[in-house]
């Protein structure tokens, strides 16, 4: 009898239409905690290449950070710090039945992601708008220390960023399938899931933020 009562909570009716298999929840949570290492991997990757070339190009790596707008990538530390807060109140929100605040919440945090976005680009296109971009005229004729911090910026930044724009679609996803009944306060895995997902984002950026803006 408890296990049946424990096997509702975990998958209502919407969550296993007929002919469907029914929705594993602790396979979900494993299978998201994977796919996050493998994130991590792949930007500890990177860390580990920015360590190496930081030690062959010291000074030319801080010459190169004087040049990036601290300002603004403290603006969207700031924002990705608010938005994390946002997505965990949404899902404590969720967890105790207040759903219409949960979808508020939700709604901040993809705003919030959307002036990171914007933000980037206008950051990026300060920097076209002066040159430093590679394989510009500009850039050619840097040392070779900023040539490659410029370029691991980019990379690494650029990619983030596409993280943020997937973190911010999966939410408005999670919106869509909270209006649908498919999550609710009986059914919040995949709404823990997609928060997961964005603190990842988040915490990635904490470190992008001083080996880019702070070693100047």
């Amino acid at each position: 009898m408890a296990a049946a009562r424990q096997d509702m909570t975990t998958r209502g009716p919407s969550d296993c239409p007929p002919g469907e298999h029914p929705y594993d929840a602790p396979g979900s949570k494993l299978g998201m905690w994977l796919f996050l290492f493998s994130e991590a991997f792949l930007f500890g990757t990177m860390f580990i290449a920015y360590s190496v070339f930081l030690n062959r190009f010291g000074w030319q790596f801080r010459a190169g950070a004087h040049e990036v707008n601290k300002v603004l990538g403290a603006a969207n530390t700031v924002i990705l710090l608010t938005s994390s807060l946002s997505i965990a109140l949404a899902i404590a929100a969720m967890i105790r039945g207040r759903v219409r605040l949960c979808v508020g919440l939700m709604g901040a945090t993809v705003l919030l992601a959307a002036a990171f976005v914007a933000i980037k680009a206008f950051e990026w296109g300060e920097k076209f708008g002066h040159g430093l971009y590679p394989k510009s005229s500009v850039m050619a004729i840097r040392l070779p220390g900023e040539q490659v911090y410029f370029g691991l910026y980019y990379l690494m930044t650029g990619l983030h960023g596409l993280h943020v724009v997937a973190g911010g679609g999966a939410i408005v996803w999670a919106m869509l399938r909270i209006r649908a009944g498919r999550i609710g306060p009986e059914r919040t895995r995949v709404l823990e899931n997609v928060g997961l997902y964005w603190h990842l984002v988040d915490v990635i950026w904490i470190f992008l933020f001083p080996l880019f803006y702070l070693i100047g």
